[in-house]
């Protein structure tokens, strides 16, 4: 899978998130996924990102970084957005908060089979 082909994949997941296209998730996850090294399978990754949008309504993915050697790809989404209630056990209740999440994928098969994800929290933090 050459670099050109994971991209556009990717930007294909990053569209299908933002659009909360659920249906279509298989086509860029695999059933097998494994999030931060546990096994989730593509139902929990799919209830993780559910929960996500529940959490932040106005949640919206945005690319600020895009590596592509296959078969993995590292990114940097930047998030500008108004959680309710509690984000990563602080007390947002609707204030906006920027943070950046740094998110590296292997990729099997033409879709993601491993997720590692690190999301600044303290820059969030920063902002309460």
């Amino acid at each position: 899978m050459e670099s050109v082909d994971l991209s556009e994949i990717y930007r294909g997941y990053i569209a299908c998130l933002n659009r909360q296209d659920w249906s279509n998730l298989g086509k860029f996850i695999h059933d097998d996924v494994h999030y931060n090294g546990s096994h989730v399978g593509l139902s929990g990754y799919r209830e993780m990102l559910e929960g996500d949008f529940r959490a932040i309504p106005d949640l919206h993915f945005n690319i600020r970084l895009l590596i592509c050697e296959p078969p993995h790809v590292a990114s940097r989404l930047q998030f500008d957005c108004r959680p309710k209630g509690a984000l990563f056990g602080m007390p947002v209740n609707g204030k906006r908060v920027q943070f950046a999440e740094n998110v590296f994928y292997e990729f099997w098969e033409g879709r993601a089979r491993n997720v590692w994800s690190i999301i600044d929290k303290a820059a969030i933090a920063t902002q309460l």
